[in-house]
């Protein structure tokens, strides 16, 4: 896979690796929710780009989502996960029990949960990451140092421009 600081990802590439559609791109976009952090839409035709962990975080949200978290719990997990380095997310699991959401960076603490007697449900965030990867290896992302478009599977900028050239 290319290098993940020096690629950028539009739209349309975001939401078919998170599982989510363009409508709740945007909308997480404009109230701030999830903003792409390679590059902002400054106006009329200009295409926002969105980094690795702005994807991990999407998709994170969109499970959230579904098992019903509240907008207002996720945001606040957002915050957090983003004041977290990226290297740091793989060994996250978070958990909820739909009404609050619990960081768990160990067994332990998973298990200190799941003995409070509720239910709750978690989401290992080292597996989402390997799914984005697997998603962004067969989409194309945008080179940030020459504009280049790259499949995610290539391997270096020689490889981009062959295949520009259709050689």
């Amino acid at each position: 896979m290319s290098d993940r600081k020096n690629t950028g990802y539009r739209g349309a590439t975001a939401c078919t690796a998170a599982g989510i559609s363009y409508r709740q791109l945007d909308y997480w976009a404009r109230t701030g929710l999830v903003e792409p952090t390679v590059r902002s839409a400054s106006g009329s035709g200009t295409q926002r780009l969105y980094g690795f962990q702005d994807i991990l975080v999407l998709k994170i949200v969109k499970r959230l989502l579904d098992t019903g978290v509240s907008l207002q719990n996720i945001r606040t997990a957002v915050n957090h996960l983003r004041a977290r380095g990226i290297e740091d997310l793989a060994r996250i699991t978070l958990m909820s029990d739909g009404a609050s959401i619990y960081e768990c960076t160990n067994s332990d603490e998973i298990i200190d949960l799941l003995q409070g007697g509720q239910g709750v449900f978690g989401i290992a965030i080292g597996k989402v990451w390997s799914e984005v990867e697997g998603s962004l290896s067969v989409l194309q992302g945008e080179n940030l140092d020459n504009g280049l478009l790259v499949s995610g599977n290539e391997s270096d900028e020689l490889a981009a421009r062959r295949k520009l050239r259709g050689a």
